[in-house]
């Protein structure tokens, strides 16, 4: 999750372009400044976070959480008054 300025016109391209750069990277976005990114080990999570600091803008402040699958599917969403689903990832493939 971030917080980043765009008061500026410079500053809301850079905020775009690092949202984009989000997504590129198969981020999903939960809300306009909250992404999240299925991992599957804490090592893996070590190469993303290289590329968000190196792809930050200049400005604002980035937050990392790290949540593990049983934590993720116990998150509650609540959607004009419904409950609703955590979002499924998809199941990992072993290959023999």
């Amino acid at each position: 999750m971030f917080d980043l300025p765009v008061t500026e016109e410079d500053e809301r391209k850079n905020a775009t372009k690092f949202r984009n750069f989000l997504l590129d990277l198969g981020f999903e976005m939960v809300q306009f400044s909250v992404y999240f990114r299925f991992c599957g080990t804490r090592e893996k999570t070590e190469k993303f976070i290289r590329a968000i600091r190196i792809h930050m803008p200049p400005e604002g402040s980035i937050s990392v959480l790290f949540f593990t699958d049983k934590q993720f599917a116990n998150i509650i969403n609540i959607q004009n008054r419904k409950i609703t689903k955590t979002h499924k990832k998809d199941d990992q493939y072993m290959l023999f």
